[in-house]
């Protein structure tokens, strides 16, 4: 048995960002599929609250330490801290202090704003209809890629922050995918999409994109 199990879906830009991670340190687990719709969303039954009470993906659990963690961005620094190379947060305290402001963006006034709980409250208690929930989620994608774009203009190589792929890369590559899916224009936002094109020529990110998984579907 692995000693990771990955709890996710494969679609989840929160269970992708994990999945980017094991992948690139060359870590062996095991993917388990949450499916946040089938069955009225599999994240609501008992077994699964029982690892994760506030019914989200990812969760993984450590057999070897007999633990598990429910958060992407603390999955991805405990990770960090058992498999240290290749480094994630690679540079001194003032760099990675940058990479961490970078991922809070993505990780807080973005992805929440337009995952699938938020768009599902806004279609029950609104009314709002398929292109009304499109329109709400591009609008918070596009505002938080205005002042993504603004961070990395100056110290974006073929990644977020220089020519190495760091913590950054891991948010922001499945919250592209999540712009695309909600129509926004991506020609505004040019050194994103020029990271994103270079992260997709590596095969960590192949192997952790959402059409590369299990659950996926068409």
């Amino acid at each position: 048995m692995s000693r990771f199990t990955l709890y996710g879906y494969w679609r989840s830009s929160c269970s992708w960002r994990v999945r980017i991670a094991l992948h690139l340190k060359g870590i062996d687990f095991e993917n388990l599929s949450v499916h946040l719709v089938k069955d009225g969303g599999q994240q609501h039954k008992a077994d699964y609250l029982a690892l994760n009470p506030m019914g989200q993906v990812p969760c993984l659990v450590d057999h070897q330490a007999g633990l598990s963690l429910t958060q992407s961005a603390i999955i991805l620094d405990y990770l960090e801290e058992q498999v240290p190379e290749p480094a994630l947060y690679p540079g001194d305290a003032g760099h990675n202090r940058r990479i961490r402001e970078f991922c809070t963006l993505i990780n807080t006034g973005i992805q929440p704003l337009q995952n699938l709980a938020v768009l599902q409250q806004i279609e029950g208690r609104f009314g709002a209809d398929a292109p009304a929930k499109a329109a709400w989620a591009a609008h918070f994608i596009a505002r938080g890629f205005t002042a993504a774009e603004t961070m990395l203009k100056d110290v974006g190589g073929d990644f977020c922050f220089g020519d190495r792929v760091t913590m950054a890369d891991l948010f922001l590559i499945p919250q592209i995918f999540g712009a695309h899916r909600f129509g926004v224009d991506m020609t505004a936002f040019p050194t994103l999409a020029r990271i994103d094109a270079h992260c997709g020529d590596l095969d960590a990110f192949v192997k952790a994109a959402p059409g590369a998984q299990p659950d996926a579907q068409s």
